[in-house]
């Protein structure tokens, strides 16, 4: 048995909500990631900040590492 693709016309009203308050969430996270990188001294950071910047767009993942390894303290 094969999943069919949901599609935004055919999700209720409470899953489109969570889909986009997931969404903006995600945006939050990565944009605070990167606004912190920029600000901060190339010295403080684990490894070259363009592949920061890079790793940062991968979902949920790029901002957490970041956060968790990415900064020296």
């Amino acid at each position: 048995m094969t999943k069919k693709k949901m599609t935004w016309a055919g999700m209720t009203t409470g899953r489109k909500v969570f889909t986009i308050v997931v969404g903006v969430a995600q945006f939050v996270f990565a944009a605070a990631a990167w606004r912190d990188l920029a600000r901060r001294p190339a010295d403080t950071v684990n490894g070259p900040k363009g592949l920061w910047t890079a790793i940062i767009a991968v979902n949920w993942i790029g901002p957490a590492a970041y956060f968790i390894k990415g900064r020296r303290q």
